[in-house]
C-alpha cells in the first residue's frame, strides 16, 4: 500500500471524512479485473521461476565433482 493512501485515509479519519474518501472512484470494468489478476498471476509466476532458477543452479553446482 502507498503511504500516500495511508496518509490520506489518517485525514480524512481526522477531519471526520473518513466515510467520504474514495467516493469519486469509478467501479472497475470487467476487464479492468482481469488485467488486475493476471498482472498479479504473472508477478507470482516471475517469482516461483527465479526461485526455480535458483534451486537448479544451486543442485546443480553440488552435483559437480569436487565443489563440496
Amino acid at each position: 500500500m502507498p503511504p500516500s493512501t495511508l496518509n490520506t485515509w489518517v485525514k480524512a479519519y481526522k477531519a471526520g471524512k473518513l466515510g467520504d474518501v474514495g467516493i469519486n472512484h469509478k467501479p472497475l470494468s470487467e476487464v479492468e479485473l482481469a488485467l488486475a489478476r493476471t498482472k498479479r498471476e504473472l508477478a507470482e509466476v516471475k517469482m516461483e521461476r527465479d526461485l526455480l532458477k535458483k534451486a537448479a543452479a544451486y543442485f546443480a553446482k553440488e552435483s559437480l565433482p569436487d565443489t563440496r
